[in-house]
């Protein structure tokens, strides 16, 4: 493992949410010069699911971003508190969003979603023998459920349809494990 060749000189809350934490950073970076360091420290774990059916097919929730001011597709996700099992958050939040429930998961991937500004931590996983329930939505989310082929979802990832990031990840690596 490498060293940390960063040094922290001072740190203060520059901003705080029950989601995030932004902080402002006085640091001498790798080559001794004095700098400023932001950096977003998440009270989640991000926590993506591909729920795959026994035809091949991929549920996809699509909704408007706000960050972004665009309509986005990705597969099930959300957060999980840092003390919560990754795969039971997984299972509440595909329920939340699609109304699915499944009977095998499999944790496929860890991501860091965006490691130069962030701490944000990603647990992906694979929902297998689904089961189609209601959808319990939060009171922030309209959504819509898409059921597509895997091989459509890939190249949704290839035409930058899906541009979210925990998503493109998750899609290729279940492309990958079925071989497409």
């Amino acid at each position: 493992m490498e060293a940390n060749n960063w040094d922290t000189i001072g740190s203060e809350i520059a901003y705080e949410n029950p989601w995030i934490r932004v902080e402002h950073r006085d640091v001498v970076t790798p080559t001794g010069n004095p700098g400023i360091y932001g950096v977003v420290k998440f009270k989640n774990k991000a926590i993506g699911i591909v729920p795959i059916d026994e035809e091949g097919f991929v549920y996809l929730v699509g909704q408007y971003r706000y960050p972004l001011g665009e309509y986005s597709w990705e597969i099930p996700e959300g957060g999980g508190p840092l003390d919560e099992d990754p795969l039971e958050a997984a299972k509440r939040e595909l329920k939340e969003e699609t109304g699915l429930t499944a009977q095998r998961w499999q944790r496929i991937g860890r991501i860091h979603t965006s490691n130069s500004v962030t701490d944000e931590e990603g647990f992906i996983f694979l929902a297998q023998g689904l089961q189609q329930g209601d959808a319990e939505p939060e009171e922030t989310e309209e959504l819509r459920v898409r059921r597509i082929p895997l091989q459509e979802a890939v190249c949704m990832v290839m035409r930058s349809e899906i541009t979210d990031s925990i998503s493109m990840c998750a899609i290729l690596l279940v492309a990958r494990i079925w071989g497409i």
